[in-house]
């Protein structure tokens, strides 16, 4: 045969298998930033097994239109340079989306390098308003928005009949963010907020900071940040016998915080959050909770991870439902044509600047053996 007319012939299917799209791909590459080390690492490590286990189930049951899926991940370590890094290499492996990441500060080192590659991303426990208030039309997060966990807060102490609040955070984004929401709110209505003042995130001894917390005599404590430090507050508040409540933002769900602070500690700690892996009550959540357990033999941490599930399922839709992997056809249809899409923690919608409709947060407590119990 002509050499030139088997030239032609190929180039002409390959022209022929780009026209048609991720159909006939063989893989589609879903990228996921999360804390594989560090401080957030057990929320990494439930991140990284939930998205596999996820796209595993995709594969069995055929891929998404024939395609399967592949998990690409990089490790941001909790870490907003780190993040930087994993993002401008996850941009380099032709990934289709990507999922990720746990905290504020972290995501927001991330969002341009995506938004610049045309890439969708769909975040998981970023709840720090300025994150949608950028206009970047390729961002989404399947959790709520500190505005909203805010308006809970001011909600939760006024019922609980607090008149006299210490607000503690770190300087995070989405730390002072919630404790900026939360201290409007509370003095709007009537509310005197005592102290107001950051810790520094990593440390092993709080007492100084304690000390001061003390001297302004605040009826209750509440704490903005993460899970690590909580756990060493309640500690450290135990050992210096002082009883003053505390409650936490929903950064604080997570049971590595109980093993921090110990039982003892820990009882009676409240924390604002979207309902645990064991109070997810959809169809899709408890098929989704029985699989797990048979995979990894424990239950998910907390819900952040399963959000990241979450933003997996709604990725893997809207390649489905387009049949395109571009960001902006992709993000066009998450804000258009998803509506009250059966996610593992409940009905998934977006507007307009990508943030999750709907209402996500309940009331826990920590009871003497350690468990999270949702309030009435």
């Amino acid at each position: 045969m002509n050499k030139r007319l088997i030239t032609l012939g190929c180039l002409t299917l390959a022209l022929l298998v780009l026209a048609i799209g991720p159909a006939w791909a063989k893989t589609i590459r879903i990228g996921l930033m999360c804390p594989l080390t560090g401080s957030w690492a057990s929320e990494g490590q439930d991140m990284k097994q939930i998205v596999e286990l996820l796209a595993a189930e995709t594969n069995k049951a055929g891929g998404i239109d024939g395609a399967q899926v592949e998990i690409v991940i990089e490790d941001d370590g909790g870490d907003p340079r780190q993040a930087a890094l994993a993002a401008t290499r996850l941009t380099t492996k032709d990934i289709a989306a990507v999922i990720g990441t746990y905290g504020s500060s972290i995501t927001e080192a991330s969002q341009n390098i995506y938004a610049e590659s045309g890439i969708l991303q769909v975040a998981t426990g970023s709840t720090a308003i300025r994150l949608s208030e950028k206009n970047l039309p390729l961002f989404f997060r399947t959790c709520p928005r500190d505005d909203e966990q805010g308006l809970v807060a001011a909600k939760t102490l006024t019922s609980l009949g607090f008149s006299k609040i210490a607000i503690l955070h770190d300087n995070t984004s989405y730390a002072k963010g919630l404790a900026d929401e939360a201290k409007a709110l509370l003095e709007k209505d009537g509310k005197t907020i005592v102290f107001y003042d950051a810790l520094t995130p990593g440390e092993r001894d709080y007492n100084a900071i304690l000390t001061k917390l003390k001297s302004a005599d605040p009826e209750v404590i509440f704490f903005t940040a993460y899970y690590p430090e909580a756990g060493m507050l309640l500690r450290q508040k135990m050992e210096m016998n002082w009883n003053v409540p505390m409650i936490g933002g929903d950064a604080t769900n997570n049971p590595d915080l109980v093993k921090i602070a110990g039982n003892k500690a820990a009882e009676g700690y409240m924390f604002l959050s979207p309902p645990v892996p064991a109070d997810l009550d959809t169809p899709e959540a408890k098929a989704f909770m029985t699989a797990y357990q048979g995979a990894y033999g424990s239950a998910p941490g907390s819900v952040w991870a399963v959000l990241a599930g979450d933003a997996y399922r709604v990725i893997a839709e809207a390649i489905a439902k387009t049949g395109d992997t571009s960001g902006e056809k992709l993000a066009a249809y998450l804000k258009a044509n998803l509506k009250d899409f059966p996610g593992l923690t409940g009905t998934v919608s977006f507007n307009d600047k990508g943030d999750r409709v709907g209402d996500l947060y309940r009331v826990y407590k920590v009871d003497a053996n350690g468990a999270f119990v949702l309030q009435p």
